[in-house]
């Protein structure tokens, strides 16, 4: 019998909600098929109907389900899911769900807007803001050897970044940018010595900005994005 997971900070709703939404992600449960039926649920993850049905409103409000009359829960295809939404981005990157697609999709993204956040950054960055930059870098090269450490500092480092932009519609996808990032900078700090050979594009990048040189600021994030797609592949492939 399957059970959701409990926590003191996560309610019964967030577990099964965490729980399904995994499920169909990770392909356990393909599109156009039917859901378990309600009192299934109930008993496979010991929740009430209450917290089923609200964990079918929210997979549907993400666009993963839709309940369909005399039929039942359908899982939708992926083309109709919210994949900026952070649940669906960190259930994506679950297990086998990274392949090659998942690898060309990302990278393609980060080529679309970190240049640009790159340029704006080290065009509109205040002091304080090279500061938080430099800052994170510093933390980056404290922790470079540790993943556990080193993702969550280069984390902070590009959202230090992003933060510099000063502007609103790029903060506003900060969270679903953060969970893709994590993604990728978890798969890339697999790559032996990885993280130690990235600190000096990390270092030209934070130069480029602190310098006021959104030219030198894009450059370097195009070598980031070089080397971090060549990391993903290696070990995606493997």
């Amino acid at each position: 019998m399957d059970t959701v997971r409990r926590s003191v900070r996560r309610t019964f709703h967030d577990e099964l909600l965490d729980a399904l939404g995994r499920d169909i992600c990770t392909g356990r449960f393909q599109p156009e098929e039917v859901l378990p039926a309600e009192p299934v649920l109930c008993d496979r993850f010991r929740v009430s109907r209450i917290v089923v049905r609200e964990a079918i409103k929210s997979l549907a409000a993400k666009g993963l389900v839709e309940v369909r009359r005399k039929t039942g829960t359908i899982v939708l295809p992926r083309d109709q899911w919210r994949l900026f939404d952070p649940d669906v981005i960190g259930w994506l990157a679950d297990g086998t769900v990274v392949d090659d697609r998942f690898v060309a999709d990302l990278m393609e993204l980060r080529r679309v807007i970190e240049p640009a956040a790159a340029r704006l950054a080290a065009s509109k960055a205040t002091a304080g803001d090279r500061q938080a930059i430099r800052t994170a870098l510093a933390a980056m090269v404290d922790a470079a050897g540790v993943a556990d450490r080193y993702v969550p500092a280069d984390l902070a480092f590009h959202s230090a970044i992003l933060a510099a932009c000063h502007n609103q519609f790029l903060w506003q996808m900060h969270s679903a940018l953060s969970v893709l990032l994590r993604t990728s900078f978890v798969i890339a700090a697999q790559v032996p010595e990885g993280p130690r050979r990235s600190l000096s594009l990390h270092e030209d990048l934070c130069a480029g900005i602190e310098n006021g040189d959104a030219a030198a600021a894009e450059q370097a994030v195009w070598r980031l994005i070089e080397r971090a797609e060549c990391d993903l592949a290696a070990v995606v492939r493997r």
